[in-house]
């Protein structure tokens, strides 16, 4: 018998296919800034899919923005938080 099954032939095997995500776990990871008074984010400046690569960007935006609330949340968990200087 031929190596692979009948006549010769090797089984074909269906292409594999990435995993269906939930759009919401795509960027599980925010980076956000708020406003002066800490009532509401001003602006995401970061969304990533790594925890390695928020924290980066975490870190990068609490030394740029040192004097403002920054926060890193995965989904909507706070992660890591910098205050800033009290005034």
């Amino acid at each position: 018998m031929a190596p692979g099954g009948e006549g010769g032939r090797r089984a074909v095997r269906a292409p594999a296919r990435a995993e269906k995500r939930n759009p919401g776990d795509e960027f599980a990871y925010k980076v956000e800034l708020w406003n002066e008074e800490k009532q509401a984010v001003e602006q995401v400046l970061a969304v990533a899919t790594s925890a390695a690569i928020a924290h980066a960007a975490f870190y990068a935006a609490a030394r740029e923005f040192g004097d403002r609330y920054v926060t890193l949340k995965h989904k909507d968990a706070i992660v890591n938080r910098w205050n800033g200087p009290a005034h």
